[in-house]
């Protein structure tokens, strides 16, 4: 069984607004959001770490943009 932990988490009212529009598109918690997007941004870092570059295509235009990171 794998342990879990508590934290707070202070959020700008503009981050909360987009916290809660993500839960309620995805119909999930917004815990389980932002566990999404830690799962999301630890793919990216070690994709990165090796060297692969990460893209957005456009399905319609086939248009591809790079996703800097920082």
């Amino acid at each position: 069984m794998t342990s879990k932990r508590t934290m707070t988490l202070n959020l700008s009212d503009l981050e909360m607004d987009v916290l809660e529009t993500l839960a309620t598109r995805k119909d999930i918690s917004k815990t389980g959001v932002i566990r999404q997007a830690l799962r999301l941004l630890q793919m990216i870092d070690v994709r990165a770490e090796r060297g692969e570059k990460i893209y957005f295509e456009n399905e319609r235009t086939k248009d591809k943009a790079e996703l800097m990171l920082l």
